[in-house]
């Protein structure tokens, strides 16, 4: 997009779609989705087994947490989009 705030763009105006917009195409992000997705899928099984795995539908729940709390800890770790761990160091 411009430079224009998006509040400010024309409905007539192009939207230039050659603007990489770095949809988090990292190491970061994939662990996070990663560890999400077996949260939920831990927490569906225990839906559907039943009320007798409802411990198990919360263990679920905390692992998306943990999935959630994992992305940015990893970014700011420097594995994020252009992170110091993913930067060529001549080797």
């Amino acid at each position: 997009m411009s430079n224009k705030q998006s509040a400010q763009l024309s409905r007539d105006e192009p939207v230039d779609h050659g603007v990489e917009l770095g949809h988090g195409n990292s190491p970061a992000a994939w662990t996070c989705v990663g560890v999400m997705l077996v949260g939920v899928l831990i927490s569906c099984i225990a839906f559907v087994i039943g009320a007798s795995a409802t411990v198990l539908f919360w263990i679920g729940v905390g692992v998306i947490v943990v999935g959630l709390i994992l992305g940015p800890v990893l970014r700011k770790a420097g594995y994020g989009v252009g992170g110091s761990k993913l930067k060529s160091n001549g080797h």
